[in-house]
């Protein structure tokens, strides 16, 4: 059955030119019927020279935006109208308007997962690949740093020449890992290798053998010479993972490691997408996309 939806997924799409971007995080079911997959950035840029005239983005709110933002002229469609991400909406754009008032010559650095609107106070976007990177090569050596304080701190870690300051945000999803968490895999998988999400608390962090993103973790883990790995990102990534590489073994953190937003998008959800019968238009105010997109410029100025 799932074949068979599949099989009306790729007609359908090839039909209505529409190219499909999945997130890591989304199903396997779901990636094997995607033009590329990868992180919320990566899909961007993808969607942005991809040839199709509309853009079904299998992910979060956030990710989408980001796409309509460097494509406006895209038809972009959000797979789910549920599907958002509880970090991207911590915080507004009026309640950083206000804390820059108290830290008036402090960089404004947003990470990838915010929304469009909070994009547009922003002096500079990053991805978890790209902010240590990007917070070194600004001039600015104050930077505030928003929303996640977790990536904020590992990011602070690797840039001490930089004053930070970090508000209190970030994924609940990876903030639920405790320093227990790591200790009982570690346990359990003695000769694994401990992959880290810098979304993860800095007590989990500390732990890992590599930190990186959802790309950097799988790379990581496909070049390898180790031959088990405990995955501290959402348990999609441990899935992708041991279809990739059947003779090695791959542990999740946790059972809990599961980001709901993204799992609310179903195989049928993608099919009804393209037959009309679901999803939701992304549409930005013409006002609001340039001054947002000006951040995720600056990124990719600085290499990002």
């Amino acid at each position: 059955m799932i074949k068979d939806l599949q099989d009306k997924i790729l007609k359908l799409k090839k039909e209505k030119d529409v190219c499909i971007l999945a997130h890591s995080y989304m199903s396997e079911e779901i990636c094997e019927i995607a033009d590329f997959t990868g992180d919320s950035y990566a899909l961007s840029l993808k969607a942005k020279t991809a040839p199709q005239s509309t853009v079904l983005m299998c992910g979060v709110r956030f990710m989408a935006e980001t796409v309509k933002m460097l494509s406006p002229q895209k038809k972009v469609i959000l797979s789910h109208p549920d599907a958002g991400c509880p970090m991207a909406e911590q915080m507004d754009r009026e309640i950083i308007a206000e804390v820059k008032k108290s830290y008036p010559d402090y960089a404004v650095v947003a990470y990838i997962n915010t929304t469009a609107k909070l994009k547009t106070v922003a002096d500079v976007c990053v991805t978890s690949s790209s902010a240590v990177k990007i917070c070194r090569a600004i001039p600015q050596q104050n930077i505030l740093f928003i929303p996640d304080i977790n990536l904020g701190s590992y990011v602070r870690s690797q840039v001490p020449e930089k004053k930070f300051k970090l508000l209190s945000g970030g994924c609940p999803t990876h903030a639920r890992m405790e320093k227990a968490d790591i200790i009982a895999a570690k346990a359990a998988h003695p000769q694994a290798l401990f992959l880290a999400h810098p979304e993860c608390r800095p007590e989990v962090v500390e732990y890992a053998d590599y930190v990186g993103s959802t790309s950097g973790i799988m790379d990581f883990a496909e070049k390898s010479s180790a031959g088990e790995f405990i995955i501290g990102t959402e348990n999609a990534i441990a899935e992708h993972l041991q279809y990739k590489c059947p003779d090695k073994k791959f542990y999740p953190l946790s059972k809990d490691l599961v980001c709901h937003n993204m799992k609310i998008t179903t195989l049928p959800d993608v099919y009804n997408c393209l037959t009309g019968a679901g999803g939701e238009e992304i549409t930005l105010d013409e006002e609001t996309r340039l001054k947002a997109v000006k951040c995720i410029e600056k990124m990719i100025e600085y290499g990002g």
